[in-house]
C-alpha cells in the first residue's frame, strides 16, 4: 500500500484525509497552498487539471474526493464506514455520498469563488446571494433526513456522513452556518467531535 494525497487546507481534499484518518490507513500527505495549479509548482504534470484532491495508490490515480473515500473503504475494508450492497440503506447511502458534491458543494464553490477568490473588482455579491439561498434550499433535505436519525444510513457513521459533513464545514468557512436548521446543527456539532474530523482539518 502506498496511498498518497496532496491535499490544501479546507478543500475538498479533507474528505479523503478524513476517511483515511478513520481508517487508520498509513498515506503520505502532500500539503500545498491554494490554488496549487499557481502555487505549488509542478503541480499540474501530475494532476493536468489542476484540482484538489489528487490521489494515488500504485497505479490508481483519482480527482474527485468523494470517489477517493469510496474507493479507500472499498479496497482497504471492510470497515463499519461503508455499506455492502446487501445493507437495505445500500442506495440512500450511495445517493448521499454523491449528493454531497453534486447538490451541496457545488453552489457553495460559487460562493466562495464570488465572494474570496477573485479580485476585488471582480467579485459579485448577487452571485455570493444566489448560490447561498441556492444552497440553503438544497440543505433542507438533510434536515429533513435528520429527524429520526442521528447519521444518513444504517444507524452509524459512514463516508456518506463523512462527504456530507464535509460541506457542512465548508458552510461554516464561507460564513453560512447561521442558516443551519436545529438537526443539521446537533448532526455537525456530532461529527465536528470525531477525532478524525480534528485532524483532517488541522493539516
Amino acid at each position: 500500500m502506498a496511498l498518497k494525497l496532496w491535499h490544501c487546507t479546507g478543500a475538498r481534499s479533507v474528505r479523503p484525509l478524513w476517511t483515511m484518518e478513520e481508517m487508520g490507513l498509513d498515506y503520505q500527505l502532500e500539503v500545498m497552498q491554494f490554488p496549487p495549479r499557481f502555487m505549488h509548482s509542478g503541480y499540474t504534470e501530475i494532476n493536468p487539471i489542476g484540482t484538489v484532491p489528487f490521489f494515488t495508490d500504485e497505479q490508481v490515480a483519482m480527482t474527485e474526493s468523494a470517489g477517493i473515500s469510496q474507493y479507500l473503504v472499498d479496497r482497504y475494508g471492510p470497515t463499519e464506514l461503508a455499506l455492502t450492497v446487501d445493507e437495505p440503506d445500500y442506495g440512500l447511502y450511495l445517493n448521499w455520498l454523491h449528493r454531497s458534491d453534486a447538490t451541496l458543494t457545488f453552489p457553495q464553490t460559487l460562493v466562495l469563488r464570488y465572494s474570496q477568490l477573485e479580485p476585488e473588482e471582480r467579485r459579485l455579491p448577487q452571485v455570493v446571494e444566489d448560490y447561498s439561498k441556492w444552497f440553503f434550499s438544497r440543505l433542507r433535505s438533510l434536515e429533513i433526513a435528520l429527524d429520526e436519525r442521528q447519521y444518513l444510513c444504517a444507524d452509524r457513521f459512514t463516508i456518506a456522513d463523512v462527504s456530507v459533513g464535509y460541506a457542512l464545514y465548508l458552510a461554516e468557512s464561507l460564513g453560512l452556518r447561521d442558516g443551519f436548521k436545529a438537526q443539521t446543527n446537533a448532526y455537525y456539532e456530532r461529527i465536528k467531535a470525531r477525532p478524525a474530523f480534528v485532524k483532517a482539518t488541522s493539516l
